[in-house]
């Protein structure tokens, strides 16, 4: 399960990190709201820990803003705000669940699993583009009756390029969405790693495409059946 946490306070940014890493979900975590609201519509986050009192864009506008561009990913609003008029206006504007600073992380795990149970109604199983469907939990990439299954790595890649089809994903993004902001990671991994996945899109007879963009990145460019990059359940 991938996490976005986006919180101000980068010390407990890290700290959310560090918790929800041992428990094995995979995050990432920016600093203000605006980019907050950049990364969450893409779409390929489970979550998103949000804090509301966010420099750049409060945390109520954020979720606000993804519900009414049809991101649906469950939304934890994370805030030192406990008066019930503030909780009722996070609720109101899309927010899943609320949780008060200070907190213990059994008492974020708990909330976290909450949500969880909710996720057969609001989250997806499969990211569709084209003529091939990518398995959020198998891994398995699929075009017609053929699948394959893709090393964590590929799947990673192949998630973000494929909520992203039709647009550019820059090197650097992909870097930092595949291999985390601390990794050594570098363009060459990147390069290896579109090779890879483009291999397998060969070996499924798929007609969607990786493009290379220079000096922009790459570019999924889907094929065959309707496209649909938004995750189907």
């Amino acid at each position: 399960m991938q996490i976005l946490v986006v919180e101000d306070d980068v010390r407990l940014a890290q700290a959310l990190c560090r918790i929800l890493e041992e428990s094995g979900y995979n995050t990432d975590a920016v600093h203000d709201g605006q980019s907050g609201l950049d990364y969450a519509e893409s779409g390929i986050y489970d979550v998103v820990i949000l804090d509301v009192m966010l420099p750049k864009m409060d945390g109520f506008t954020v979720v606000s803003n993804l519900r009414r561009a049809g991101v649906n990913t469950p939304v934890l609003l994370l805030t030192a705000r406990d008066a019930v008029p503030d909780k009722i206006c996070g609720l109101d504007s899309g927010a899943d669940d609320y949780m008060t600073k200070p907190f213990s992380p059994a008492e974020l795990m708990a909330h976290l699993r909450a949500l969880t149970r909710r996720q057969g109604e609001v989250l997806f199983e499969a990211i569709t583009s084209g003529d091939v469907s990518l398995n959020l939990e198998s891994h398995d990439l699929a075009c017609g009756d053929q699948s394959i299954h893709l090393s964590y790595k590929e799947f990673s890649l192949a998630r973000v390029l494929m909520a992203n089809a039709g647009a550019a994903v820059s090197k650097a993004t992909l870097i930092e969405k595949v291999w985390g902001l601390e990794a050594a990671a570098d363009e060459n991994n990147v390069e290896a790693y579109v090779s890879f996945l483009r291999k397998k899109l060969k070996f499924l007879g798929s007609a969607s495409r990786i493009e290379t963009l220079r000096g922009a990145g790459y570019r999924f460019a889907a094929e065959g059946a309707s496209t649909d990059n938004r995750a189907s359940a």
